[in-house]
């Protein structure tokens, strides 16, 4: 009786010997292969390679499919297994990386605390952004933040939520995710050329820029000290052109590839596009969570002059001084504010001076 192994050698020749009799006779080429695959069929039974060959390749006419397109006939991409694996160190990776930047800023917060002010405040206010500003960079920030956290979700989730909230709520917040994430990103798209187009001009280098990156800004001493720089000093200008220029252009750029698939991008590069994604958000995230700090609790008074507009003369004197002096002799775009709020002066002041 024939074992299993001979009814499995049988059934791949009579496979290729059907092969062999659909090709017609002035195919020479394709009856050489169809023999050289009933050869190896006989010297080596599990070696299947020709046919795969030909499955992945899409260029045997006999094999047909109802998708039309870049990738007509390619039934097997293999590059997608490579995308399936590659996901989850990527995933791991950037993991780590979130987690030790958040550590060391709680850590930094910890030993550094808030950094405030050596003087008084002055009572006298400087228009920091215009309304345009704010509107452009709370835009952008707002659509960021919630891509950010959809994004995490959508890579994170399954490992970090699903084991602790289970299938049912966590298909709901997936789901949730992935809408908010296709929708918000036009909104990221639109806004990202405007606010690059409103900040670039103070963003370019400056010679002044070295003595802060020699020095970080001072930022690693305990006793304060502030170095003179323009509007934005060195390490803002790093992540204008790091963050806003390089990663987030990158991430709308792959965006767009995976989210308007109609533009015939094959799934090559589509996997290509996705790994790209998700590398530059883990670290477009990273670098933005040194800014969220800064802006927040890391330095009193620059929360403030987002929302407001507004910021103390000592504050700009202590943490921009050249630009201090830029405008206080006309130079710059921005002016002394000569009528400002009494609930913007009381909320810019009490943060200034508490403890």
């Amino acid at each position: 009786m024939l074992g299993l192994r001979d009814m499995r050698v049988m059934a791949r020749l009579l496979f290729v010997l059907c092969l062999t009799s659909w090709a017609p006779a002035s195919g020479a080429a394709e009856g050489g292969n169809a023999q050289d695959q009933a050869q190896r069929q006989q010297e080596q039974p599990l070696n299947n390679a020709p046919v795969w060959r030909d499955v992945r390749g899409g260029d045997n006419r006999y094999q047909t499919t109802q998708v039309r397109g870049v990738e007509t006939s390619v039934l097997v991409q293999p590059a997608g297994e490579t995308w399936r694996q590659l996901r989850p160190v990527l995933a791991l990776a950037g993991g780590l990386i979130l987690v030790f930047v958040l550590a060391g800023l709680f850590g930094y917060y910890r030993w550094r605390g808030a950094i405030g002010l050596h003087d008084k405040p002055a009572g006298r206010f400087i228009q920091r952004f215009s309304d345009i500003d704010r509107l452009a960079h709370w835009t952008v920030a707002i659509s960021f933040v919630v891509l950010a956290i959809t994004g995490l979700i959508i890579s994170f989730g399954q490992y970090l939520l699903l084991p602790v909230i289970g299938y049912w709520l966590f298909s709901w917040i997936a789901a949730l995710a992935k809408n908010l994430h296709n929708f918000v990103a036009p909104v990221f798209l639109l806004s990202l050329p405007v606010f690059i187009v409103l900040f670039i001009r103070d963003n370019l280098p400056r010679l002044y820029d070295v003595q802060w990156l020699m020095k970080f800004g001072g930022m690693l001493s305990k006793s304060g000290e502030h170095i003179p720089t323009g509007r934005f000093n060195a390490g803002e200008k790093a992540l204008f052109w790091g963050l806003v220029c390089l990663f987030s252009v990158v991430l709308c750029v792959s965006g767009v590839v995976m989210l308007f698939p109609n533009f015939n991008q094959g799934r090559s590069i589509m996997q290509v596009a996705n790994v790209t994604h998700v590398v530059c958000a883990l670290l477009a995230i990273a670098m933005a969570c040194f800014h969220i700090y800064l802006g927040t609790i890391g330095m009193k008074g620059s929360y403030d002059a987002m929302p407001t507009g507004y910021v103390d003369e000592t504050w700009a004197k202590e943490h921009h001084q050249i630009w201090y002096d830029e405008v206080r002799a006309g130079r710059a775009n921005q002016r002394v504010a000569d009528q400002v709020p009494a609930d913007v002066r009381a909320q810019i002041d009490q943060t200034l001076r508490s403890a």
